[in-house]
């Protein structure tokens, strides 16, 4: 007999939904407004059933304030640093490594009220600049990175000569090369949040800039670090002081982990759950404040260091 024509149609089984709820590889794809930063970009309910996301809210209510003090005391340890480098430069172990570190970390802090303003009042700035942004942030941050390695393989920055000007040179234009692909994959989202990944996951350029971060921020200081354990000179190095330098590696190793870990949920390569996304982004953003820290304890280690 044929069904009445006020039946509903008949349903597949399983493709019931619970009213209410959200597709949770969905709510994957679009995971925060500022982590996630695809071009279809969407503003989701994250207090909908079956996951809470309270994320986007702590983010915008604490990034600005921290931002704020953290530059401030950026600024403050890096002009005291800068000072102390000044008057007594040979008294330093380093002082052409120490005065480009402080250089790199002034680049860093100078770009963070930008930031705080973006997160606080939406950015207004534009795509370009946006991009300029996130690619001197890069730059600044790949830089200390490539110091710090080389401070710690020989003795080229015992003193300001033309063989530890080449290699300045040679270690900066490296740091920006490096730190182009940043510029390429970031942009702006839902027309006033400057974000940091403007592509897919999986898209080559964001790919390419993941496997910079990882060999620059986690995987080189690790080698390092087995290096340093294994090689009595680098030890002695260590011993005397130069090891300060490596607290700006370990500020942002957690955070390099927390880049890869987000591929991997966000490609698919790990399942999903609520649990991962509900505390997820939250871990990723305290590992990025930590490594955010690095403009202003750099400057007071390396202080504290001189003083001792």
């Amino acid at each position: 007999d044929a069904a009445p024509p006020d039946s509903p149609p008949p349903q597949t089984p399983g493709s019931l939904e619970t009213p209410g709820s959200l597709d949770l590889e969905g709510i994957m794809d679009n995971f925060s407004f500022y982590y996630n930063t695809d071009t279809n970009y969407t503003s989701l309910d994250y207090d909908a059933a079956p996951c809470h996301n309270r994320f986007c809210p702590l983010f915008q209510r604490v990034a600005p304030p921290f931002l704020a003090a953290t530059c401030a005391a950026a600024a403050l340890a890096t002009a005291a640093l800068l000072v102390a480098l000044a008057r007594s430069p040979q008294t330093w172990r380093w002082p052409p490594l120490v005065a480009q570190l402080a250089t790199g970390t002034a680049l860093f802090a100078a770009l963070l009220p930008a930031l705080a303003a973006g997160i606080a009042w939406g950015w207004h700035l534009g795509t370009g600049l946006c991009r300029l942004t996130h690619l001197l942030w890069h730059w600044s941050l790949f830089a200390q990175a490539l110091l710090v390695a080389s401070g710690s393989l020989g003795t080229a920055w015992a003193r300001w000569d033309p063989r530890s000007r080449r290699l300045a040179v040679a270690l900066w234009a490296a740091a920006l090369i490096l730190a182009t692909p940043a510029a390429l994959v970031s942009g702006v989202a839902a027309g006033t949040s400057c974000v940091r990944r403007g592509v897919a996951i999986v898209a080559p350029v964001y790919v390419l800039h993941l496997t910079l971060c990882l060999c620059l921020l986690l995987l080189l200081p690790s080698g390092l670090l087995l290096a340093a354990l294994a090689v009595p000179r680098f030890r002695a190095s260590w011993a005397a002081g130069a090891g300060l330098t490596w607290l700006f590696l370990g500020l942002w190793a957690p955070y390099a982990a927390g880049l890869a870990g987000e591929f991997l949920l966000q490609a698919g390569l790990l399942e999903p759950t609520c649990g991962s996304f509900e505390h997820f982004d939250l871990a990723l953003g305290l590992s990025e404040g930590l490594g955010v820290l690095h403009c202003g304890l750099g400057p007071l280690g390396l202080l504290l260091a001189w003083r001792c």
